[in-house]
């Protein structure tokens, strides 16, 4: 026996013409504060009401349409405000260590009879320590 799997889970049925309830309810109370403002401030300073009009059809056409990632955006604004308000929970905690830093200065002897020549550098031992070190304090 076959069963059929749906394919479109995601996908919001148009409920109002070509519009899903959630953009028609951002949309509406968009416009329903639009009426209420141009009957009080409208008539006083119609270019105030224009301004935030315009603001407001922008940010709900904004909540309504738009998508970030796939995303829509009231999810979106919705994690970030959960994220911000919910505690952290920090898992690795350096401890504070006293580090010192010894620089010994070895001078090199040169033999009198062999100026002419420089001499040969010879390499560090390892230079891991003195890396992990510079890692840990931030220096170069």
């Amino acid at each position: 026996m076959r069963f059929t799997v749906p394919q479109f889970i995601e996908h919001e049925p148009k409920i109002v013409g070509p519009l899903t309830f959630r953009q028609f309810i951002f949309i509406g109370i968009a416009g329903a504060i639009c009426f209420i403002l141009y009957f009080s401030i409208g008539k006083k300073s119609f270019s105030l009401f224009l301004l935030i009009s315009v603001v407001l059809i922008l940010g709900s056409m904004a909540l309504a349409f738009g998508k970030i990632g796939g995303r829509s955006l009231p999810t979106i604004l919705a994690n970030s405000l959960e994220f911000l308000i919910s505690p952290k929970l920090y898992i690795w905690r350096k401890k504070e260590a006293k580090v010192e830093i010894s620089y010994k200065k070895e001078e090199i002897k040169v033999p009198e009879e062999k100026v002419d020549e420089l001499p040969l550098k010879i390499a560090e031992n390892s230079r891991l320590k003195k890396l992990r070190t510079e890692v840990e304090i931030g220096t170069k």
